[in-house]
């Protein structure tokens, strides 16, 4: 990976820091929120025969985890192809 300047390269890492950090917002959000803060409220709804909240806390944030790791992928591939830093 070469970037052309120091101000491109800060101007990448800057984007993918802010990328992870808001992927990690949500996943804090679907596990801790939803697993543990809104677990009550959230029982009240029944998912696959199960209460909402207790699924969350079980197999919900795995889900979204498993997600989030390919929404990843494919926005750092678009950012590497944005700053011409792609692997051929």
């Amino acid at each position: 990976m070469a970037f052309e300047n120091q101000q491109q390269a800060s101007a990448y890492w800057r984007e993918n820091i802010r990328l992870v950090l808001g992927l990690l917002t949500i996943w804090f959000a679907v596990s801790f929120g939803c697993g543990i803060l809104l677990v009550d409220w959230l029982n009240e709804f029944r998912f696959f025969g199960f209460k909402l909240g207790f699924w969350f806390a079980q197999q919900g944030a795995i889900y979204v985890f498993v997600v989030l790791i390919f929404v990843y992928a494919r926005l750092s591939s678009r950012l590497d192809i944005k700053y011409n830093v792609q692997e051929d």
